[in-house]
């Protein structure tokens, strides 16, 4: 999403050495190779294992100029051991082949196992935290993460629910949360979206430590280096602006005073970009 405008902010040169650090099946770094040849380099970390096969086999083609990492971006800073970047990309949030992929339970469309792990290799499942968290925790998560405003309610509903049966898939928890909710109403969202988003988010623990990454990953760049974030929810994208904005006070330079959204062209294609926020910045030459 928004690969055009996030290539054009990473200003992407030839020779140059850059991070994806949310490489998923690679999109936009077949761009940032192709790019940045004949001799540029690339690291490219995901927490997800099964995107990076797919990556892997994606950007075969460009040989050692690539270095693919199971891992999450948080760790770039060891990973680079010292080493400077030119650019900086991250992608953050939910993949396509996350959502698309009924088994992994990102998704309430088709039924799938409540997992929602990006790294199905450690962690907590989405089962775990709404079958055994206590009501006025899962509350608290779905209010916090969800911003949604009848988390308690919801959360009553779910409690009320796993009493009787322990909730396994998606659709279960779905129907569960749009019941509580009294329907879906013509033009809203799903009323299921918000408590779905909010689970994820704790799962994962998308929002932990996500300033403190971004601070650090700002002290990876190269003088003129550029650090280029793309957030998918209001939480997200708050937290990589206020950063921004304190480090507009240290040195770098605001490449975006307000957010880049996709365009129409865009979201005609891929309607899930509708809700895609892209800033940037640059480190002092």
């Amino acid at each position: 999403m928004l690969r055009e405008e996030s290539l054009e902010l990473l200003a992407v040169g030839a020779g140059g050495f850059y991070v994806d650090g949310t490489v998923g099946m690679g999109g936009h770094a077949v761009e940032i190779l192709t790019r940045s040849g004949p001799s540029g380099r690339l690291l490219g970390i995901d927490r997800d294992a099964d995107a990076l096969a797919l990556a892997r086999e994606r950007l075969a083609g460009f040989g050692d100029r690539v270095r693919l990492h199971h891992g999450d971006y948080r760790e770039i800073p060891e990973l680079l051991d010292g080493e400077a970047a030119d650019g900086i990309l991250l992608d953050l949030g939910v993949s396509s082949l996350q959502l698309d992929t009924p088994e992994r339970g990102f998704s309430f469309q088709r039924e799938g196992p409540l997992d929602m792990r990006m790294d199905q290799s450690q962690g907590r499942t989405a089962a775990d935290l709404v079958n055994r968290l206590r009501e006025a925790d899962l509350a608290d998560v779905i209010y916090r993460y969800g911003e949604e405003r009848a988390s308690r309610r919801i959360a009553r509903a779910i409690a009320h629910a796993r009493q009787r049966a322990t909730i396994e898939t998606t659709t279960e928890l779905a129907s569960i949360v749009r019941r509580a909710m009294g329907g879906r109403r013509r033009g809203q969202i799903d009323p299921a979206t918000r408590t779905f988003q909010a689970l994820r988010i704790a799962v994962n623990s998308e929002l932990e430590g996500l300033g403190a990454a971004l601070v650090a990953l700002s002290g990876c760049l190269k003088p003129g280096g550029r650090l280029v974030a793309i957030a998918f929810h209001s939480l997200e994208d708050r937290e990589v602006k206020h950063t921004f904005k304190d480090m507009g006070r240290q040195g770098f330079r605001l490449l975006t005073k307000k957010p880049v959204r996709p365009g129409e062209n865009e979201l005609s294609a891929n309607p899930r970009a509708r809700s895609a926020r892209l800033r940037a910045l640059e480190k002092a030459a």
